[in-house]
């Protein structure tokens, strides 16, 4: 019962994105007002590929009993918060310490991808992804901020979540899905470097079976339909029904 009511949790947050969220302005991406948190994606070498650590909250709190990366919000000690990536940084090697016991070289970050919410909505954490490799060492986790932990490959949590079986948040999922594509750690993390830092300025719709969450480059992104990428043009992550489907187009 805790993993269906944490799914239904997800899809109010979802479905209120849809219906309350506004239009976006140039502003809403550095927006000072809302908080910043950081989340590390850590990497490991498996049998059959490569492995991701994922973390559940407890069932409680606004992600309760989802499925996450470790991380949280900044605070006073990740040092000067209009620097926004060094703070972001700071926050994401002590909170994966805290939550996991973990201990991380802040040199082996490597900034995946920083995502700002649908603005209007009640809840708005802008929240940046940093990649980082194992370091070894055993896992402690710190049971008021985890109730389960495990390394797994992206593609298998990609296959509960398409079952109903675990909950996921949209950041997450297109994390997950575009981590599936990799043959090893390395071709994971010089892909990160080359491409440098994604940013994702979410824009909630309610499509014609349920809400969707849309990125720049997709042909619905403008609301006045102006955008000059091409009318098929897809950047997209459909929430109707399970599986969820994520398309971006080239």
């Amino acid at each position: 019962m805790a993993d269906d009511d944490a799914a239904l949790r997800a899809l109010r947050v979802i479905a209120d994105a849809a219906g309350r969220s506004r239009p976006r302005t140039a502003a809403d991406f550095s927006d000072p007002d809302v908080p910043v948190a950081a989340t590390v994606v850590l990497l490991r070498e498996g049998d059959a590929g490569p492995e991701v650590l994922m973390i559940r909250r407890p069932d409680r709190g606004s992600f309760g009993g989802a499925w996450v990366f470790p991380g949280g919000r900044l605070d006073a000690a990740d040092g000067d918060p209009a620097i926004e990536e060094a703070a972001a940084r700071a926050a994401a090697l002590r909170e994966t310490r805290e939550e996991t016991g973990l201990e991380l070289d802040a040199g082996g970050l490597v900034p995946l991808s920083c995502w700002d919410p649908p603005p209007g909505i009640a809840l708005r954490i802008r929240t940046w992804f940093f990649l980082g490799s194992d370091p070894g060492g055993e896992l402690a986790p710190e049971p008021q901020e985890v109730d389960a932990v495990e390394w797994t490959r992206p593609a298998d949590v990609l296959a509960r979540h398409a079952r109903g079986e675990l909950t996921l948040y949209p950041p997450t999922f297109v994390t997950l899905d575009d981590l599936a594509g990799h043959a090893d750690v390395q071709a994971i993390l010089e892909t990160a470097r080359i491409s440098g830092l994604k940013r994702y300025a979410t824009v909630a719709r309610e499509g014609a079976g349920g809400p969707m969450l849309l990125w720049q480059g997709d042909a619905d992104y403008e609301d006045d339909r102006s955008s000059a990428v091409g009318a098929a043009s897809r950047h997209r992550l459909d929430l109707s029904r399970l599986p969820w489907v994520y398309t971006r187009t080239p």
